[in-house]
């Protein structure tokens, strides 16, 4: 199955788009649960999706989240395509982020989180563009604000902000005058909230709009499927780490320091549970972009096909096992 997705034709995309429909069949069973709590202040992502999204038919909900998952997978497949990330140009990155979807997602409605992956992967486009930039602080200042936004929208993404300065740190050289750029450009969002609250005599809220960290295990209580499933995705993480090992030397110094940005995102985002706890697993979605991007080196890189169907169809037995009520209809 997977040498279908190795192939470069645009029919690829079509399968990209049945295999959401397949992974996410069950979501058309029932009302699609809301992904915040009632009077629980997120970032603004939480009211809008409360106000506009929660409130449409079910099947309009549907609609909206595959449109979503599928864009954001082919949007991921596409960057990574434009900056030769690979040896060859596939489909096996926009697969890997809709079956990585389908394991590590416990309610799939369209949830803060995964709006949440489209601009955690605006940021890495950006950062990857910092390598022999001529004007580094526009793109740095460009880099701020739209992480100074993303929290914002919605407060987990604050670690984020690690992201940029260790990539900063990976890609450029040292220099004050570029982080004191990037600092500004996410100090400037909060810059013009604060001044508009203050204009309006609101400025005892300006504390709802800052993230507040929760520190503990995101993996208390869950249920033993859901654990296998984070089990097979740490295999099919390390054997990715592998793969992409084998191959880096064979790169370019760019496209090794654009594997180095999103092996930063990868190790920073994968302790945002434990950082936001409060709000349960479904931050493990934050990290989607590098997991589907370090996973596919396991799809992608390796001659024959023996591992890349093995880790395939593992995913999609385990889709599968975790929606068994629905096959013994």
């Amino acid at each position: 199955m997977v040498f279908l997705f190795r192939d470069r034709s645009v029919v690829n995309i079509l399968l990209v788009l049945l295999l959401s429909v397949g992974v996410h069949l069950h979501i058309s069973e029932q009302a699609l649960p809301p992904a915040i709590i009632a009077g629980q202040q997120n970032g603004l992502f939480s009211y809008f999706l409360a106000q506009y999204i929660y409130n449409l038919p079910i099947a309009i909900q549907v609609i909206l989240f595959h449109a979503l998952l599928v864009t954001q997978a082919l949007r991921l497949n596409m960057v990574m395509q434009d900056l030769r990330m690979f040896s060859s140009v596939n489909y096996v990155p926009a697969m890997t982020y809709v079956l990585l979807s389908g394991l590590l997602m416990e309610s799939n409605a369209v949830t803060e989180t995964l709006v949440s992956n489209s601009l955690t992967l605006w940021i890495f486009i950006k950062l990857s563009r910092l390598y022999n930039n001529p004007e580094p602080k526009t793109l740095l200042f460009n880099i701020g604000i739209i992480a100074g936004i993303s929290i914002l929208l919605f407060h987990p993404t604050a670690i984020l902000i690690v992201v940029v300065l260790f990539a900063l740190a990976v890609v450029r050289p040292f220099r004050i005058a570029e982080w004191l750029v990037l600092m500004l450009g996410v100090l400037l969002p909060y810059y013009f909230l604060v001044v508009l609250l203050y204009l309006n005599n609101q400025f005892a809220l300006v504390s709802a709009y800052l993230p507040k960290i929760s520190f503990g295990s995101p993996l208390h209580g869950l249920d033993k499927l859901y654990l296998i499933n984070l089990g097979f995705v740490l295999f099919a993480t390390l054997v990715g780490l592998y793969q992409l090992q084998l191959h880096v030397g064979r790169l370019v110094i760019q496209i090794r320091k654009n594997w180095g940005v999103m092996m930063v995102l990868l190790f920073t985002l994968i302790l945002s549970p434990f950082l936001f706890s409060i709000f349960g697993t479904q931050v493990l979605l934050m990290g989607l972009v590098p997991l589907s991007a370090t996973i596919s080196n396991g799809y992608s890189n390796p001659k024959k096909l023996i591992l890349p169907n093995l880790l395939f169809w593992t995913a999609l037995g385990l889709i599968i096992i975790n929606n068994w009520h629905l096959v013994k209809i």
